[in-house]
C-alpha cells in the first residue's frame, strides 16, 4: 500500500489553520486553563494532540463560542 499524498488544495488549507495553546484559548475566553482541558477532554472543544500538549484550532473556539450564543445575537467573529 502506498502512502498517501496531500495535495496542493489540502496543504494550503493547513497552512491557513491558526493553532492556539490552553493558556491562549483560556485567556480569550476568560476561563481556567482547567475549564479549557476539560471542555477538550469532553468533546466540546476539539483539539489535536501534539506530543503531550493540544493545541486548539481557532476555528474551533470559535464554534464553540457561537454555539453558547441565543440565535439572533450579533455573531462574535
Amino acid at each position: 500500500m502506498e502512502p498517501t499524498r496531500s495535495t496542493g488544495s489540502q496543504q494550503n488549507l493547513l497552512s491557513e489553520v491558526r493553532f492556539l495553546t490552553v493558556a491562549e484559548v483560556a485567556e480569550l475566553m476568560r476561563v481556567s486553563k482547567m475549564t479549557v482541558y476539560r471542555l477538550v477532554h469532553s468533546g466540546q472543544l476539539g483539539a489535536v494532540r501534539v506530543g503531550r500538549s493540544f493545541r486548539v484550532p481557532e476555528q474551533a473556539v470559535q464554534d464553540y463560542l457561537r454555539s453558547g450564543l441565543p440565535p439572533g445575537f450579533p455573531d462574535v467573529a
